[in-house]
Formats: structure tokens, C-alpha cells, sequence
């Protein structure tokens, strides 16, 4: 029987497909549709301390092979999902990981530093990387310094790993990536949405309130696939690689490519058992292919 489980060193998956934050809801949303017990993972929806609305619709926009948000991360905060919400997720035998959101750097440590009260959470995703909302500053996944400064303070405050998310919307992600692992982030997950707009041309105005919004979908998946293997190449702690992810064969790219694992996000709205099928998808290959362990795939790449 093929072993798809990975291991991150800090935390072994079953399997390498996890539901991405901002996709998946807090997973009990996808429960109607699936055994979320199959997955390795998936990442609840980025969590502030406390509660935020989100910015005001229209906050989707479909365009051709992705989808722009603008959600502008809206959550229940940190006090209603210890209450609410975790206790339903500790009952699933798969591992949980909480994105983590932040106005400002303290935020950021607020928010660990509340839920590491808790049971039930395998890692922090630390979200440095949204593009479509308003934060003192710019993003800190746009700066080395700001990555540097924003990793390096949740460090020190988590009990629990700390996986850093990356923004592709900067000139060079390699150096963005070294900062973070300097900095003590214990894995990197790359890419988020690329900053991009649509225009109605009846109105002449943005379709989204926000005017930009985060691409998402299979449109990015070129881009994002180069940075994964860009990054992989250059830090010594494991990648997680997403963008575009629809079939087994885009989740094996990554993987090739040097992702340990990888996030399915946008697929997740086009068929909720997308993480499922892929995971099925990963499996077959691995038997035709007489592939013993899917780890032996990872960074295989004859370049």
C-alpha cells in the first residue's frame, strides 16, 4: 500500500493535501460534504483577535480560470472560536492549523499568546501576506525587515510552530522567504493572491468595492509554481506550496517542484470534495507509478 503521509519534522500528515485558510472556512462549513478525517490538514479561516466584518461587498469577482476577493478577512475572533468553534474541530482526527492575523505585529503575538491557552491546534499559519486589507503599514511579507520583525515576535510568543505565509506581489520572494526562516519560522506556505483588479465597462467603475483584490484560481498557478521551487531551493525548512492546485497532477507539480505539502484553496468552491479527489488522484498515481512513498517525489525535479 503507498505511504502518502509527509513529514514536516515538526508535524507528519497523513497525506500532503491540506484546505486553505480563507477556502475552507473553520472546516466544519466542508463536514456536510466530506470526511474531513481524510485530509492532512486544513487551516481555518485567518482569525484577529477580535471580531471584524470584512469590507463591504461586492467582494467577488469571477474572471477568466480565477477569482478576485476581497473579503477582507472577516472572523468571529479569537474568544468565540475557542468557545464555539474548537472544541467541534478536537474531535477530527486530522491536524488543525489556525491562520493568524494581525493589524500590527502585537496583534499578531495577542492572538497566539490567547489560543496557546488551548488544546487541539498542530501550528500558527501566520497571515503577513493578505493583499486586499487595510493594516498599519504595508503588508510585512512585503519587506524582509517587516517579515523579519512580525516572524521573530510570534516566535517568541507560540509554543507551537509557526508557519509563515508568503506574498507573491514583491520583486524577489527568495530573500522575503530567508527572513523568515531566519526570523524562526518553522515552515514557509506560498504562494497568497496576486494583487489585481476588474473593471465593469458599463459603469466605469471597479467591480470590487475594495477596487483590488487578491487572484486566486489556476490563472496563478504558473507563477506561484516557480516561486515554490525558487523558495525550496533556498531555505533549509520545509515548503508548502498552493496556487491553482485542481487535480492530483497540479498537487504533484508542487511537489516535484519541492513543496512538502500543499493547500487547496480556490478548488474548493468550484466542488467541495476537490481535496478528496486529489488526494484519491495522489494515491493512483503513486501505484501506477509503483511509487512505495509519495515522499520520494518531493524536489525530484531533473532541472
Amino acid at each position: 500500500m503507498t505511504d502518502l503521509s509527509v513529514d514536516l519534522g515538526f508535524l507528519k500528515l497523513k497525506n500532503p493535501v491540506i484546505g486553505a485558510s480563507g477556502t475552507f472556512g473553520y472546516g466544519l462549513e466542508f463536514e456536510p460534504y466530506i470526511d474531513l478525517n481524510r485530509l492532512g490538514g486544513f487551516v481555518v479561516k485567518g482569525l484577529y483577535f477580535s471580531p471584524r466584518e470584512g469590507n463591504p461587498p461586492p467582494r467577488l469577482v469571477e474572471t477568466p480560470s480565477g477569482l478576485i476577493n476581497a473579503i477582507g478577512l472577516p472572523g468571529i475572533g479569537v474568544k468565540r472560536f475557542s468557545e464555539e468553534i474548537l472544541p467541534r474541530l478536537q474531535k477530527f482526527n486530522t491536524t488543525i492549523i489556525v491562520n493568524v492575523c494581525g493589524e500590527n505585529n502585537e496583534e499578531y503575538a495577542s492572538v497566539v499568546e490567547f489560543l496557546d491557552k488551548y488544546d487541539g491546534i498542530a501550528a500558527y499559519e501566520l497571515n503577513i501576506s493578505c493583499p486586499n486589507v487595510e493594516q498599519d503599514g504595508l503588508c510585512p511579507a512585503l519587506s524582509p525587515e517587516a517579515t523579519f520583525s512580525a516572524v521573530s515576535l510570534v516566535k517568541k510568543t507560540s509554543s507551537r510552530p509557526i508557519i509563515a505565509k508568503l506574498s507573491p506581489n514583491v520583486t524577489d520572494v527568495v530573500q522575503i522567504a530567508l527572513s523568515a526562516e531566519e526570523a524562526g519560522a518553522d515552515a514557509l506556505s506560498l504562494v497568497n493572491t496576486f494583487l489585481a483588479m476588474a473593471v465593469d465597462i458599463e459603469t466605469r467603475k471597479p467591480k470590487l468595492s475594495n477596487i483590488y483584490g487578491g487572484l486566486s484560481g489556476p490563472a496563478i498557478k504558473p507563477i506561484a509554481l516557480r516561486m515554490t521551487h525558487q523558495v525550496a531551493g533556498r531555505v533549509k525548512i520545509p515548503v508548502i506550496g498552493m496556487g491553482g492546485i485542481l487535480t492530483g497532477q497540479d498537487a504533484l507539480e508542487y511537489m516535484i517542484a519541492g513543496a512538502k505539502a500543499v493547500e487547496v484553496g480556490t478548488a474548493n468552491f468550484i466542488d467541495p470534495e476537490s481535496t478528496v479527489k486529489i488526494i484519491e488522484e495522489l494515491r493512483e498515481y503513486c501505484q501506477k507509478k509503483g511509487i512505495d512513498r509519495i515522499e520520494t517525489l518531493i524536489g525530484t525535479l531533473q532541472a
